[in-house]
């Protein structure tokens, strides 16, 4: 298989990078669409980061069950977070992303990566495409938080029903 590039994107928050990585990984159940980008759809009420390396990254239903997304791998307030991927998806094929909080002048610059395609046997490349077409959205709910503005609403292809 032929190297499949990451998903790359990036947005910029009126926050400090302390203030950013909290909101994106503390705080992840305020701006995540668990409604269209989750594993029970609307039977899932929250999901979660925990907050060390080996933590869980993980979605809470209705009735309390717990659907695993993915694991803390790397862990550095305020600067940087990589977690394994795989909502929805086979845990063996789970893909990485990181996260970077860059102080921008008052502001910061979150970049996310999303790699490891190569990882996922049938379908990488549309699984990669779903993704590289969902991201856009899902930052902007947190970009609009960060920015004391109304999230808006998800568009696009999301995680539910890959596989």
């Amino acid at each position: 298989m032929s190297a499949i590039p990451p998903v790359r994107r990036s947005v910029i928050v009126p926050l400090d990078p302390a203030s950013a990585f909290d909101l994106f990984a503390r705080r992840i159940s305020e701006w995540w669409p668990l409604a269209k980008r989750s594993a029970g759809s609307s039977r899932a009420v929250s999901c979660a980061i925990e907050g060390h390396a080996g933590g869980r990254v993980f979605e809470r239903g209705l009735d309390g069950s717990e659907t695993l997304w993915g694991k803390v791998l790397v862990w550095e307030p305020p600067q940087r977070l990589v977690i394994t991927w795989h909502p929805g998806q086979r845990s063996d094929e789970a893909q990485e992303v990181e996260v970077l909080f860059l102080a921008l002048g008052g502001h910061t610059r979150v970049e996310l990566e999303h790699r490891g395609w190569e990882r996922v046997r049938e379908g990488a490349a549309a699984l990669r495409d779903r993704f590289d077409g969902g991201w856009p959205s899902v930052l902007a709910r947190f970009e609009a938080l960060a920015s004391g503005e109304a999230m808006p609403e998800v568009t696009g292809p999301g995680c539910q029903g890959v596989r």
